[in-house]
């Protein structure tokens, strides 16, 4: 589903009942934002969608910011993201503000 939203914050929530068959599926939320860095401020998430029992989240063609004290992600300056559910795995992409999505870069190159 497309949410038109500003940021997100993605994050997993702790387990309710241990279940040695589900070890790996944690329940997780992506929280939506009319702000970047959403983080630093005390406004409220616009909407909250959580899930249960996900063992992957994969995020394709957005620049992502990791928050230490929290282990929270963060998806700032974005027209919109697509969060679609397939079984246990969450498919995320979506539109930066900048026009366009983000370009792989070449960090290291072989001499």
């Amino acid at each position: 589903m497309i949410y038109k939203t500003k940021s997100v914050i993605l994050g997993r929530r702790k387990a309710q009942l241990k279940d040695k068959h589900d070890d790996l599926k944690k329940p997780c939320f992506i929280d939506l934002f009319d702000i970047n860095n959403p983080h630093k401020q005390a406004e409220p998430a616009k909407k909250i969608i959580e899930f249960e029992k996900i063992h992957k989240i994969m995020i394709r063609g957005l620049k992502i910011d990791y928050l230490l004290p929290g282990n929270d992600l963060v998806i700032n300056n974005l027209d919109y993201v697509d969060i679609k559910k397939d079984g246990d795995h969450i498919h995320l992409t979506g539109k930066h503000s900048n026009g366009g999505f983000i370009k792989k870069i070449k960090i290291w190159e072989r001499k």
